[in-house]
């Protein structure tokens, strides 16, 4: 079943955008937030201005899930698939159109895993980075490159040699304990977290992600991003739209 979610000032989309009458399923977000929502985002942007449009595209940026609906002028169009939102059409845009471009969008969410779960925390790829909830944890790229290469197999003891060779790119060891030093300091912040148990030193060396536990896997009620925050910010009454 593919999802979509529907971002304008009407609780339902209309019938001419409304692609659950192409198979697809209504989305209403987590709890009335976005932040989990990892798919297609058809926004009517009609009734709101091109600077609120904009800004609506940096909110979620680079999440390439946003299908603007009602921009009109080409060159905005270009503007905003500039600042990357998965597409910008006019008004005039036909469901099955819609359908075929919302399709594209949700194959590229499947080609390139953007998000991973580690119970409340998720590891975003795009940002290189970790939250939980809004709040971002503030990983250096290769400590997120660590965490991100722990995941491929939770519970799966990854040596120094696998990492120095996966997240490092070296086919030699090295006379320095860059690896511990990069653990140790993920760890730091993962612990600002409560998720200070999380990455476990394995009994024959190296590193892997601990078994679940339920206190630490548990699932945690999203809290809004900033898209999130942008759009209770927006005046969705406005009549012009240019």
């Amino acid at each position: 079943m593919a999802f979509f979610g529907w971002i304008a000032g009407t609780e339902e989309p209309p019938e001419t955008w409304d692609l659950r009458r192409t198979g697809w399923d209504l989305c209403r977000g987590v709890n009335g937030c976005r932040a989990e929502c990892r798919h297609v985002l058809v926004c009517d942007t009609r009734p709101i201005t091109a600077q609120d449009r904009h800004a609506l595209a940096e909110a979620d940026r680079p999440a390439w899930r946003l299908i603007m609906l009602g921009v009109e002028e080409p060159a905005e169009r270009a503007q905003l698939l500039s600042l990357g939102i998965a597409e910008a059409l006019s008004a005039d845009t036909g469901l099955r159109e819609l359908h075929a471009r919302a399709e594209r969008v949700a194959d590229m969410f499947g080609m390139l895993p953007r998000w991973r779960d580690i119970g409340g925390l998720t590891l975003d790829l795009f940002h290189r980075d970790a939250r939980l909830g809004s709040r971002w944890l503030g990983l250096h790229p290769r400590e997120f490159s660590l965490l991100w290469r722990l995941s491929d197999d939770p519970g799966e003891r990854v040596t120094r040699k696998q990492l120095l060779t996966d997240v490092w790119r070296l086919d030699h060891e090295p006379e320095t304990n860059s690896v511990e030093v990069h653990v140790s300091r993920l760890r730091s912040k993962l612990a600002l977290a409560g998720y200070e148990a999380l990455v476990e030193t394995a009994p024959e060396g190296g590193y892997r992600l601990a078994e679940d536990r339920p206190l630490m896997f548990q699932h945690k009620t999203p809290k809004a991003d900033s898209l999130d925050r942008y759009l209770r910010e927006i005046n969705w009454a406005e009549e012009d739209a240019s």
